[in-house]
C-alpha cells in the first residue's frame, strides 16, 4: 500500500506541474497575442497617418536631370576657365609650340622622303628646316622691298586719289557738299593730332611686341626642328603620359589627327596661294600699285579662314579705290568676290576634303576666340586646332562605342583582349 501512495503521490504531482506548464504556455500565447495586436494598431496608426515623401522623389525628374548635368558642366566650366588662365600666362610658349606644330606638318613629309631616299635623318631634317625657313626669310624680305621700293609713287597716288574721291563725291548723287568734306577732313586731323601722345605710348609698347614675336620666332623654329627630328619618341613619351586604359584609343587618335593636321596646312597653302595669285593678277591688270605685295598679304591673310580673306580683299580694293578711282575699285570688288566664290565652292571642298571641313559657325567662332586669347597668331591656329579636336573627338567616340559592343558580345570568362603597343600605333616620323 505505501507503494500505491507514493505512486499516486507522483502522479498527482505530474498533474500539477503539466497544469501549471499549460498555465504558463496560455500566459506566453496570450502575451504574444496581445503583442502582435499591439503592432497591428500601431501599423494601422501609422497607415492612417499622411505620409512624408522621400525629398529626392518629390522633386521632379526634370528638375534632377537639369541639377545632374549642371553640376558637370560647372566642374567642366570651371576646368577650363582654369586652363584658359594658364594658357594666357604661357600664351607666347603655347603659341609658338602650335606654330611649330603647324610648321611641322608642313615640312614633315619632305623629311620622310629624304630620308627614304639614303638621308640619315639629321641630314634631312637639317636640309629641309633651313630650305623652309631660307624662303620664308625671302618672302618677307620682299615684302617689305616691295613695300619701300613703291612707297614714294603710292604716297603720290593716294593723294591724287583722294583729290578725285572728292570730285566724285562732289558730283555724285549723295548731295554732298565741299563744307562736309572739309570738316571731315579737319575732324581727322584734329583726331590725328589729340592722338600724339597715344601713338608714342603704342609705339614703346610696339618695342615690346616685337621683342615677343622674336622670341616666339626662336621658340618656333627650335621646336620645328627637334619635332622633324625626333618626333616619333616625343609622340611616345606622350602616350607614357595617359593612363593605361585609355592609351589604346589615344595611341589610334594621334595618327588620325597628326593626317587631319597635314592635310589642312597643305590645303590651306595651296587655297591661299592661288588666291593670292588670281587676285593679285587681276588687280596688276586693273593697274594697281602694289599688287605683287598685295598678292602677299593676300597669301598671309588667307591662313585665317573668312575672316583674313575678307580683310586682304578690302585692302585690295582700298588701295584701288585711292589710287585709280571708284571704277577701278568696283572691278576689284568683282575680281575679289569672284576668287572667293570659286575658293569657297571649289577649291576648299575639293582640295580640304570632307575630313577636314569645319562648318562656318564653328569657323568663326574659333577665330574670334583665338583672336581674343591670342591675337593674331591665335586666329591663325585656332581653326586647325579645331578640326584636330573634331577628328579625335570622332575616333574617340567610335572607339568606345567598339569597345563597348566588344565587351557585351564576349564572354567575361574570355581572356582579354592584348594590349596596343605603342611602338605599333605611333606615327612614324611625327609628333
Amino acid at each position: 500500500m505505501p507503494g500505491i501512495h507514493k505512486w499516486l503521490d507522483r502522479v498527482k504531482d505530474g498533474a500539477v506541474a503539466l497544469g501549471e506548464r499549460r498555465a504558463q504556455m496560455q500566459a506566453r500565447r496570450d502575451a504574444e497575442y496581445e503583442a502582435e495586436a499591439a503592432r497591428e494598431r500601431a501599423a494601422e496608426a501609422r497607415r492612417a497617418r499622411p505620409r512624408t515623401p522621400d525629398p529626392a522623389r518629390a522633386v521632379p525628374w526634370g528638375v534632377r536631370v537639369a541639377a545632374e548635368a549642371g553640376w558637370r558642366f560647372l566642374v567642366l566650366a570651371a576646368t577650363l576657365w582654369v586652363l584658359m588662365r594658364v594658357i594666357g600666362a604661357v600664351r607666347l610658349v603655347v603659341l609658338a609650340f602650335v606654330i611649330a606644330l603647324l610648321v611641322t606638318a608642313l615640312l614633315q613629309p619632305t623629311v620622310a622622303r629624304l630620308h627614304r631616299r639614303g638621308l640619315s635623318q639629321g641630314l634631312a631634317t637639317a636640309f629641309t628646316a633651313i630650305f623652309g625657313f631660307v624662303v620664308l626669310g625671302l618672302v618677307g624680305w620682299f615684302v617689305v622691298w616691295q613695300v619701300l621700293d613703291n612707297l614714294g609713287d603710292l604716297s603720290g597716288r593716294v593723294q591724287e586719289g583722294i583729290e578725285e574721291l572728292k570730285r566724285w563725291l562732289l558730283n555724285s548723287p549723295f548731295h554732298v557738299t565741299e563744307q562736309q568734306i572739309n570738316d571731315i577732313a579737319k575732324n581727322l586731323s584734329d583726331a590725328i593730332g589729340t592722338s600724339t601722345s597715344e601713338i608714342t605710348s603704342t609705339g614703346l609698347q610696339g618695342v615690346t611686341v616685337l621683342v615677343e614675336i622674336l622670341t616666339g620666332m626662336l621658340l618656333a623654329m627650335f621646336s620645328t626642328l627637334f619635332l622633324l627630328y625626333d618626333g616619333k619618341r616625343i609622340w611616345e613619351w606622350t602616350l607614357n603620359l595617359v593612363p593605361a586604359d585609355a592609351r589604346p584609343g589615344v595611341a589610334g587618335a594621334g595618327p588620325r589627327a597628326w593626317r587631319t593636321l597635314t592635310a589642312y596646312v597643305r590645303g590651306t597653302m595651296i587655297v591661299a596661294f592661288i588666291d593670292a595669285l588670281f587676285i593679285g593678277v587681276g588687280i596688276y591688270f586693273l593697274g594697281v600699285p602694289l599688287a605683287v605685295p598685295i598678292g602677299v598679304v593676300i597669301f598671309l591673310a588667307s591662313f585665317v579662314p573668312l575672316v583674313g580673306a575678307v580683310a586682304s580683299g578690302a585692302l585690295a580694293v582700298v588701295v584701288a579705290l585711292v589710287t585709280q578711282g571708284v571704277f577701278t575699285a568696283l572691278m576689284a570688288l568683282l575680281v575679289v568676290l569672284l576668287v572667293q566664290q570659286i575658293e569657297g565652292h571649289v577649291l576648299q571642298p575639293f582640295i580640304l576634303g570632307r575630313a577636314v571641313r569645319v562648318h562656318p559657325l564653328a569657323v568663326v567662332l574659333a577665330v574670334a576666340t583665338g583672336g581674343l586669347v591670342a591675337g593674331i597668331g591665335g586666329a591663325v591656329v585656332a581653326v586647325p586646332l579645331v578640326a584636330v579636336a573634331n577628328t579625335v573627338t570622332g575616333h574617340l567616340r567610335a572607339y568606345a562605342r567598339d569597345e563597348h559592343e566588344e565587351d557585351g558580345s564576349e564572354d567575361a570568362d574570355d581572356p582579354a583582349p592584348a594590349p596596343v603597343a605603342v611602338a605599333e600605333q605611333a606615327p612614324g616620323q611625327t609628333p
